[in-house]
């Protein structure tokens, strides 16, 4: 019976362990992907980037408006245009990430550093929550709700 006992218990903390590195994984794709998006797409001007990153029907809530993926691609699209074109460097602090089966929320605060020539020239931090679902394709964000906090 002891040893019954013993084999139940080790393969319940084994499920346990599988479990928690499973949603361990899940978390830091889940970061991944608001770190790659924003350099792929923000920091590069890049709207061929959205539709690895973004689902067809993303929305972007920003300072009281509301932008999807066509509106996204237009701004880049113009941004990439002005000269000279600021470098720009996110910073991502997690606050918390939960998951579900297939859908994920993080919240976070976002730092982003815009230089010319290598000299900083402004500094903007966000406060910042998504959604994310689980796609054939992997994680991709479905909704961002951006909020300035400050500018420098």
């Amino acid at each position: 019976m002891k040893k019954f006992n013993t084999l139940i218990f080790m393969i319940c903390f084994t499920t346990l362990s599988f479990g928690q590195s499973a949603s361990k994984t899940d978390q830091s794709q889940i970061k991944q992907l608001i770190i790659e998006s924003f350099d792929e797409i923000w920091s590069k001007l890049d709207s061929k980037n959205i539709d690895k990153y973004y689902t067809k029907d993303f929305l972007l809530l920003e300072n009281g408006e509301i932008w999807n993926n066509d509106s996204i691609a237009n701004y880049l699209n113009k941004a990439i245009l002005d000269k000279p074109i600021p470098k720009r460097v996110n910073s991502i602090e997690v606050i918390e990430i939960k998951i579900l089966n297939k859908t994920a929320w993080i919240a976070y605060k976002n730092k982003a550093v815009f230089s010319f020539d290598d000299k900083k020239s402004s500094k903007m931090y966000w406060l910042e929550s998504a959604t994310a679902v689980l796609t054939k394709n992997g994680w991709k964000l479905e909704m961002l709700h951006s909020t300035a906090t400050k500018k420098e």
